[in-house]
């Protein structure tokens, strides 16, 4: 018997619709082949074929479980709503308070933060947030010393590694114990305020209960 000439796999075959499965991002994905499902006096029906191949297509979860693997379970590939999933799970937040330097229009005694005229607009009124949201790239740099701070031994090996983990490439950093109940973060370069933030509010840096911390860098 005749009829329309559809592309059915054939046995040993994992070309299923427009994709191929089995070629992920994440590695081989385990392939199902319907068509060794069907009965084989049902074999050569072009019309049952057809038809489970597409339902197959529209019930196939394959190329989903590959995106959720991706944006969200694999963390060194996670993006945006994914990697806010790691964040509380391993408990750090995108969101920093970054203290501004906004200067505003004002006479000798509003000090500090006046300016003269010409130096500064009108206060508006409207209290500005401080509060900076990190970028996918810098909040991924984020989490994970957050997680090798919460299997870290406290160390001042283990705290170093971490510093180097958060600002590769920047320069020299370390952790003095000052014997005193104080530790000091040191830095041979100047801190942006957003990384400043990161080192004294993001909670990725361990300091043992009831053991004061200072930051030193450069100017």
């Amino acid at each position: 018997m005749s009829g329309p000439d559809i592309n059915r796999p054939k046995p040993g075959s994992n070309a299923i619709g427009s994709f191929t499965i089995g070629v992920s991002p994440i590695g081989p994905i385990p392939t199902f082949d319907f068509y060794s499902t069907v009965v084989s006096q049902y074999a050569n029906s072009e019309i049952m074929i057809g038809l489970i191949d597409l339902i197959f297509q529209n019930v196939d979860q394959t190329v989903n479980f590959d995106e959720f693997f991706d944006d969200i379970w694999n963390v060194l590939t996670a993006q945006g709503y994914g990697l806010d999933i790691w964040g509380k799970i391993v408990n750090v937040s995108r969101t920093l308070s970054v203290p501004g330097n906004q200067t505003f229009f004002g006479f000798e005694e509003a000090q500090p933060g006046s300016q003269p005229f010409n130096r500064a607009p009108f206060f508006s009124g409207e209290q500005l947030s401080d509060n900076f949201v990190l970028t996918d790239s810098a909040y991924l740099t984020l989490i994970l010393a957050k997680a090798l701070f919460n299997i870290t031994d406290g160390s001042i090996r283990a705290i170093n590694q971490i510093l180097l983990s958060l600002f590769k490439g920047r320069g020299n950093c370390w952790v003095i114990d000052n014997r005193d109940m104080t530790m000091t973060y040191n830095f041979t370069f100047a801190l942006t305020p957003i990384e400043l933030a990161i080192v004294e509010q993001s909670g990725a840096l361990p300091r043992p209960s009831g053991v004061a911390s200072n930051v030193v860098t450069v100017q």
